[in-house]
């Protein structure tokens, strides 16, 4: 629903949605970090964030069957287990982010951003602290700091497609309440561990099948398909018919 975004942010998609909409126009409504094309800007209220946190630790507290974000956070939620893709992420990614990110990251399918894997990650004191560098399987990343009281834990970024480890230069980005950084899958990067309290993080991995059908983001080698339910990661296939001639439009919006 749009009381769930803050109101700036709906600012932003009505310019990116309307006829005249270019990147220098959009850019005067967001933040950006260096020339590494990472962007802060608001996306939802601090009323949402808090009763969406709430749900998030009532799942947690519950005795339902609860599966691993990644293969690198220990603690949070797949937001596919609460049934939140259709009727919250999809349209999110859809109506909402998809008209900046055509601006933002037209290299990478921002346009026709077409699937994605969402869940929450949690840090806290006894639990995660940190996160060590990495890079994303996604065209397009969304953070969004969700809450509750923390101190420090910054972001850190890398190159681009840089060996994760280790990160010999980087810039530090605070996280701050109800706001997102979007950028790009494979810039390496991670999170510097908490001082005090309890940081929950809404990551979306945003992914374009013509950009990854074309080469697989994590092993840079031409993908070969296994069969999966929902979105899997974001490959699909081309039937033989729909071989494209020419260059795919969508990649060069």
């Amino acid at each position: 629903q749009d009381s769930f975004l803050a109101p700036d942010f709906l600012e932003i998609v009505k310019y990116c949605t309307s006829p005249d909409a270019h990147l220098h126009g959009l850019l005067r409504y967001i933040e950006s970090f260096s020339d590494k094309r990472i962007y802060r800007l608001p996306v939802f209220t601090e009323e949402f964030c808090q009763a969406f946190v709430d749900e998030l630790e009532n799942f947690e507290q519950s005795d339902m069957p609860k599966g691993r974000p990644n293969t690198m956070n220990n603690y949070g939620v797949l937001l596919n287990e609460l049934g939140m893709d259709e009727t919250f992420i999809t349209p999110l990614r859809e109506k909402y982010l998809r008209p900046i990110t055509a601006l933002l990251y037209p290299d990478l399918g921002g346009a026709c951003l077409d699937s994605h894997k969402a869940f929450v990650v949690k840090y806290s004191l006894h639990e995660d602290l940190d996160l060590s560098s990495h890079y994303d399987n996604a065209e397009v990343t969304l953070n969004v700091s969700l809450g509750k009281d923390f101190t420090e834990g910054n972001l850190y970024f890398g190159d681009f497609r840089q060996n994760p480890s280790p990160v010999p230069k980087y810039i530090e980005i605070e996280h701050m309440g109800a706001q997102g950084l979007l950028h790009r899958g494979g810039q390496i990067h991670g999170a510097l561990p908490i001082a005090s309290g309890e940081r929950w993080n809404l990551i979306i991995w945003m992914r374009s099948s013509a950009i990854r059908n074309q080469l697989c983001p994590m092993c840079n080698k031409k993908p070969e398909l296994v069969e999966a339910e929902g979105f899997g990661d974001g490959f699909t296939e081309t039937l033989r018919d729909d071989v494209p001639e020419t260059v795919n439009v969508c990649s060069l919006w």
